[in-house]
């Protein structure tokens, strides 16, 4: 098991998140692609997107629905501050994540997260579990507490 799939199995854990984390053989780095692999609705994935703060350079992680786009203002709005697409490479550096297995669970460094309220309206979700092709299923809410995340209307 890689090192970041074992960061996000230990994190659940420690959150008392039970999980299985599965290797699906094929790449999930989309949400379309997550759904087709996960047999389950776009809607049900959970995208894990990281912005930076233009002024702090605080990253924040924004859990939302796949079938769903953040809404820029609103994610400015909840974090303080005018907010930027965050470098993969520093993203990688500072999650311990690449683009594509993201986790809501496991970052290398504390990052303020907010998720979508609409994901709380499905029984499963499923999430990246630090790999292209690592994913996990887990009842939202309890997700969300796992992950740190204040609930909010974040879709546009």
């Amino acid at each position: 098991m890689s090192k970041s799939i074992e960061r996000v199995r230990q994190a659940a854990a420690a959150a008392g998140l039970p999980v299985e984390i599965r290797r699906m053989g094929e790449s999930t780095r989309t949400a379309e692609e997550a759904a087709a692999q996960c047999g389950v609705s776009v809607g049900q994935i959970v995208k894990s997107l990281i912005f930076k703060g233009e002024t702090s350079g605080k990253l924040y992680l924004f859990l939302v629905s796949g079938d769903k786009r953040l809404d820029a203002a609103r994610a400015a709005a909840l974090t303080g501050e005018t907010l930027g697409r965050a470098d993969p490479r520093e993203i990688r550096d500072r999650t311990g994540f690449a683009i594509g297995g993201v986790s809501p669970l496991g970052h290398l460094e504390p990052i303020d997260a907010y998720a979508d309220e609409t994901l709380t309206g499905y029984d499963i979700v499923w999430a990246a579990a630090g790999a292209h092709d690592a994913v996990f299923s887990a009842e939202p809410n309890a997700l969300l507490a796992a992950a740190g995340a204040t609930v909010a209307d974040v879709a546009a």
